[in-house]
């Protein structure tokens, strides 16, 4: 099956408009209007020190931080990731792979970069202005630099993990339109022999379900794996079952139509298990016929799990 090619080797798949569960109305993503996408990356020299900004905002004037911001329209991800790092150190990247995907529902989402300096020079307080005061390397140890906020520090330590043992492929957004925020699920469940079986949608030609996440005030606080597991226990699986969702396989973007292509797509890895473990042979069963259990063979399962981010 194609689409699941493109899922496990990253790539993006386009989105049809017509979802397997939505919102209604579903209403179009706009940038900066129902939803915000912030870019962070995290660069290092030979040195294994990480490239640091000093902050010219008034709320925390000399504080430091990794470079980031927020995404304009009619950019894509990585536009955007370089454009911020050019702004606050001066240097010019190359995004190396997304690192994490931090959420807070629909409503905020952060994109985390691993990338690798290609040119420039850092920026001095000679050179500073609204984005930055200055830019410089930094070993965490000396010297001590006043944090904006303490929220890079995992950041910082699974970088570090990353750059000694990648922990899933290199994987950077693929650039493909989507109208709304979205989740394509890829629900799977083993057994203890090792069969395996992905949920699949049997609405038009067979695909992997995708779940239009909602922009109601309500919703937006939601995270959006949490709202993809409960929407599977709600209305798709009978219970007692039990979803667990494993990470991000990858996601696709474009947004050079401001209105009209800002919305994301994520490929969400799920887990799927029967809450009482003596019925463990066969995926559960399903309430909405409108979906079925299609049998893989296990080699794909291994792909799947080492192939998942944050």
């Amino acid at each position: 099956m194609e689409e699941l090619d493109a899922v496990l080797a990253g790539r993006g798949w386009a989105v049809q408009e017509r979802y397997d569960s939505a919102p209604e109305p579903a209403q179009p993503v706009r940038l900066r209007r129902n939803a915000c996408y912030i870019v962070l990356a995290l660069l290092f020299n030979d040195q294994n020190e990480v490239l640091m900004m000093q902050e010219a905002k008034a709320e925390c004037h000399g504080m430091w931080y990794l470079p980031a911001g927020r995404m304009e329209p009619n950019e894509t991800i990585v536009e955007a990731m370089r454009r911020e790092v050019k702004e606050e150190t001066g240097l010019e990247c190359d995004p190396l792979t997304l690192l994490a995907v931090e959420e807070r529902g629909p409503a905020w989402i952060r994109f985390v970069f691993l990338a690798e300096p290609t040119g420039g020079s850092l920026k001095t307080l000679q050179e500073a202005d609204a984005e930055s005061l200055q830019a410089r390397w930094w070993d965490r140890e000396s010297p001590t630099l006043p944090l904006r906020a303490p929220d890079i520090l995992p950041l910082l330590d699974l970088a570090a993990r990353y750059r000694t043992r990648p922990s899933h492929p290199p994987t950077l957004p693929a650039e493909m339109p989507c109208t709304q925020i979205c989740q394509r699920l890829l629900a799977a469940f083993t057994n203890s022999t090792g069969d395996l079986w992905v949920l699949m949608s049997t609405a038009g030609a067979l695909h992997l379900p995708v779940m239009a996440c909602s922009t109601t005030p309500t919703e937006m606080r939601r995270g959006l794996r949490a709202s993809a597991a409960r929407l599977l226990c709600e209305c798709v699986l009978l219970g007692p079952v039990t979803v667990t969702a494993q990470g991000v396989l990858g996601l696709q973007h474009l947004g050079k139509e401001a209105g009209k292509a800002d919305g994301v797509c994520f490929n969400v890895l799920l887990t799927v298990g029967h809450s009482d473990q003596s019925t463990q042979d066969t995926p559960p069963e399903l309430r909405d016929q409108s979906f079925q259990w299609w049998r893989l063979m296990t080699r794909v399962w291994l792909k799947l799990r080492a192939r998942s981010m944050q």
